[in-house]
């Protein structure tokens, strides 16, 4: 039974064949899921992660007693969660769909990590999609109630997470909020993750333009939740989000590989802070760093600025994103080039610091000339911050292509454009006299 005396259950439709297809292609025929239940599939399936997809359904058209097209989709799904979901991507037991659903799914690693912050009894996750925060999220909870609108995707999640959790999730079909509007009791956590697409698959932003709406739905949520986690845009402006929703209490800002992947709003009943922590996180398979501020103390700081020492420093994505950069300069003891470049000038290497540090070998003046006799083959990583041109435009006109061991690194101090060769400094060095 549901939290609303009713039986929990899936949606009881058939997937269309074009749910689990690459996007733009359709075949314009309803596919039973009890067609994957064949071992013989299953084993298909498994001997040709790695095969092309296409060249597959080819070769083998008219040749196989199983069904060939359920079959290439789910090699081409599984080559598209490998690395996203891989402990999912393994399980032979579990069906997926293709396009958007797949885009827009939490990883794994980030998954786990949200898994990380929270535990208590209930939770509701109001946009299940294909399920991977769901089921993740699940781990942390004794029970979890799965919506999802669309009733392909809920006919799906309802086969895997019989598979993955048959007793700690139950699947309902329709709208998140229409749901929660019957619920008699509050939901330990209320999940969210709302749509980001729009007409003719444009991508949404602002909170007020995806669905559901956060701003407009509130204070509904808090009047059915003792907390609410709510992952938005990583494009997201979070100054602007946190003026039109006050209430937010923390906000994680979540990189992988340094490479910025979720934003999440966080707020809890009977708890209020001044202003938000603001949590920026980097998620490595060897450890994971966390630079927490508030936008209090980012604003009271007042930068120095200098020209380049021995190492410039770039602080992880995810603070970058969140818009530390004073703070970040004086946790560290460190000069900011120019007010709008976001790298650092240090002396020294330091200890834990959450960035990338490298070291200064040579600044170029002539680039034609230096360039030409430092890499004859071309080969050199190209970043830019704040310089004349961009990383690709850089490369194009010295013919160049990133690889080998050293950066190339054009950047603006206070005394203009500048354009440094530079090694990666390995992590793991103390900070001299310290």
């Amino acid at each position: 039974m549901d939290r609303r005396g009713q039986p929990a259950q899936g949606s009881g439709y058939q997937c269309r064949a074009d749910c689990f297809l690459p996007r733009g292609t359709q075949y314009g025929v309803a596919l039973d899921l009890s067609s994957y239940d064949n071992e013989s599939l299953k084993q298909f399936v498994q001997d040709n992660l790695d095969r092309d997809p296409a060249h597959l359904l080819l070769s083998h058209r008219g040749k196989t007693s199983f069904d060939l097209k359920l079959a290439i989709q789910q090699i081409y799904a599984r080559q598209r969660l490998q690395d996203k979901v891989p402990s999912w991507a393994k399980n032979e037991d579990l069906i997926f769909p293709s396009g958007l659903s797949l885009e827009q799914a939490s990883s794994e690693v980030t998954a786990r990590y949200k898994a990380s912050l929270v535990q208590a009894n209930t939770l509701i996750d109001l946009t299940g999609g294909l399920g991977v925060d769901t089921f993740f999220l699940s781990q942390s909870f004794a029970q979890t109630d799965y919506v999802e609108k669309l009733p392909e995707l809920a006919e799906l999640a309802t086969h895997n997470f019989s598979h993955l959790a048959p007793e700690s999730i139950r699947v309902h079909t329709g709208d998140g909020l229409a749901f929660l509007a019957g619920c008699v009791e509050k939901y330990d956590l209320i999940y969210l993750d709302p749509a980001r697409r729009g007409e003719h698959n444009r991508k949404l932003v602002r909170l007020e333009d995806c669905e559901p709406n956060l701003v407009v739905n509130w204070s509904e949520l808090t009047q059915k939740g003792n907390a609410i986690l709510a992952k938005v845009s990583p494009m997201l402006d979070i100054k602007g989000a946190l003026a039109s929703l006050p209430d937010i209490q923390q906000v994680w800002v979540l990189a992988h590989k340094n490479e910025v992947k979720e934003l999440l709003f966080f707020w809890e009943a009977g708890k209020s802070v001044s202003s938000p922590n603001i949590h920026c996180v980097d998620i490595h398979p060897e450890e994971t760093h966390t630079y927490s501020f508030t936008y209090p103390e980012e604003e009271a700081v007042l930068a120095e600025y200098g020209e380049a020492g021995e190492f410039l420093i770039e602080p992880h994505a995810a603070i970058l994103k969140a818009g530390a950069f004073r703070s970040f300069a004086r946790r560290f003891d460190l000069r900011k080039l120019h007010p709008n470049s976001h790298l650092y000038s240090g002396t020294s290497v330091i200890d834990d610091l959450p960035g990338r540090v490298f070291r200064i070998l040579q600044e170029i003046r002539q680039p034609k000339r230096e360039l030409k006799e430092l890499f004859p083959s071309g080969i050199v990583n190209v970043i830019t911050r704040n310089y004349a041109l961009r990383a690709e435009d850089l490369k194009k006109k010295y013919r160049l292509r990133d690889g080998g061991n050293q950066f190339l690194i054009g950047t603006r101090s206070e005394a203009g454009f500048r354009l440094f060769v530079c090694e990666l400094v390995a992590s793991g060095e103390r900070r001299k006299g310290g």
